[in-house]
């Protein structure tokens, strides 16, 4: 018999839920130009408006959805066409925003990974009304930021707020979403299709349009087999994982791990985990060997040789940096999968502590 895989790796991409495959397959089987005049294009057309206006009612957002190819260019339509000059971002935001900011500001973070908000009082202060990037949830660590008190600044400021929310379920933190100016969403870590996500969009004068589809603001044919799977995904709800993660981080900790970010709110599904005296990737290669897939850091940075600029910003030396991994959970997560986790992480630990006291020695 073949080795029984275990999925822990659901903040980098979740499994398209059933639901959202069948909503793909009637909108493949079904499918037109959105843009084209005819009959055939304008049932498309209203099958997209559907779509549209049901990822906007699972956030509760009142503005524009736009549809794009994902978290990423959302982020990027953003940073880079706001209606304002100055770009503030935190220090631990994912590097696509890092790479779409530019020569952005950067707010600093205490060592739990939370915005520190006398540094961002400071720095508001200190110039134009600005654009200001911060995530709900840290893809690495799982840490949410305070958006309430961020917004509350950020308005008094004049500025406006940009909200990475891509690691959030639908409904999972109404004021946070309602107090973003803009929104970014991605499909593939809702259970949706690869390629798709939305920037949700309160006012469409703060963003310079480009002409095309969506609104004027994305060119392109738009992508609606994608969408309709996106909008079927959001409907499934998503079951609160904190107990999964909470057994986790208390049998971490009496393996002799660190878990990382503790003291500050956390995503329920996501946990991020030091393992002293073991590489991440010995870590990665040793419990994908025992059938367990997990990650080090954010998927778009888990092949990169640099430490993380998370972790740094937090505090770490990267040494104890490149001894973490993320621990993520999806819906498919079952208390035995977690269970067989924490025997595969004890048994590395041990191998870990054994090899420390071998060298010491």
């Amino acid at each position: 018999m073949g080795l029984t895989r275990v999925y822990l790796d659901h903040a980098a991409a979740t499994p398209v839920t059933p639901a959202a495959g069948r909503a793909m397959a009637d909108a493949i089987g079904r499918w037109a130009n959105p843009s084209s005049a005819h009959a055939e294009g304008r049932a498309a057309k209203r099958a997209l408006e559907d779509a549209r206006a049901a990822v906007a009612q699972a956030y509760g957002w009142p503005g524009e959805t736009l549809f794009t190819s994902g978290a990423t260019e959302a982020l990027t339509i953003a940073l880079t066409r706001a209606a304002r000059g100055r770009v503030l971002v935190s220090a631990v935001e994912h590097d696509a925003v890092m790479r779409a900011a530019g020569r952005a500001e950067t707010a600093p973070v205490d060592d739990r990974g939370l915005v520190r908000l006398d540094a961002l009082d400071a720095m508001l202060a200190d110039g134009p009304p600005p654009l200001v990037a911060v995530q709900w949830c840290n893809s690495e660590t799982g840490v949410i930021q305070p958006i309430a008190a961020v917004a509350e600044r950020v308005r008094a400021a004049g500025g406006l707020l940009l909200l990475d929310a891509a690691q959030m379920p639908a409904g999972a933190d109404p004021a946070a979403v309602a107090a973003a100016d803009l929104v970014a969403l991605s499909g593939h870590k809702r259970g949706g299709p690869p390629g798709i996500g939305a920037l949700l969009v309160r006012d469409l004068s703060t963003l310079s349009p480009s002409g095309g589809q969506e609104r004027g603001y994305r060119p392109g044919t738009e992508n609606l087999p994608a969408a309709a799977g996106y909008a079927a995904a959001l409907a499934e709800p998503e079951a609160d994982r904190r107990d999964l993660r909470r057994g986790l981080d208390d049998a971490v900790r009496r393996s002799g791990g660190v878990v990382v970010g503790e003291g500050a709110p956390r995503h329920p599904a996501i946990g991020a985990y030091r393992m002293p005296g073991l590489a991440q990737t010995a870590q990665l290669i040793r419990l994908d060997l025992a059938g367990f897939a997990v990650s080090a850091g954010s998927a778009c940075a888990s092949g990169s040789l640099k430490p993380s600029h998370v972790l740094a910003a937090m505090g770490w030396p990267d040494e104890q940096g490149r001894e973490v991994v993320r621990v993520s959970f999806g819906r498919t997560t079952t208390a035995a999968e977690v269970d067989a986790f924490v025997v595969a992480w004890r048994d590395a630990a041990r191998q870990a502590r054994r090899l420390v006291g071998h060298v010491a020695a």
